[in-house]
């Protein structure tokens, strides 16, 4: 992203690097339509987690208050990492998926239209 900065000698360091993060990456995750969150959860994860951990251990401690995630069929769900169409492989580790430090992940679930209908 470029930056406009105030002076054309300025140079500062970057606080979000992945060195400042003791050996985890930071992972954004949004679920599209459902708009009772209104953007992307960051979460500090091992680049060696496999992606099946995140979906069973750490998403549901966020997205677990929508109404609608017990009733997510994970067979129907469509990711997109970094904007790109993404197939997760549960098994493998994040880092040999393409998920970097600072990547999107977005999951859209067509069967579920949010809270009440408000997704759509």
């Amino acid at each position: 992203m470029p930056v406009k900065a105030l002076s054309p000698d300025y140079r500062g360091e970057m606080k979000d690097q992945f060195a400042n993060f003791h050996g985890n990456q930071v992972v954004y995750v949004g679920w599209d339509h459902h708009l009772m969150f209104c953007a992307a959860f960051a979460y500090p994860l091992p680049p060696e987690m496999p992606f099946g951990a995140l979906l069973s251990e750490v998403m549901p401690d966020a997205f677990g208050q929508h109404p609608e995630w017990e009733q997510i069929d994970w067979s129907k769900t469509e990711w997109l990492l970094d904007g790109k169409p993404f197939q997760p492989q549960p098994d493998l580790p994040m880092n040999q998926q393409g998920i970097g430090h600072k990547s999107l992940l977005r999951f859209h679930t067509p069967e579920l239209k949010g809270f009440q209908g408000a997704g759509v």
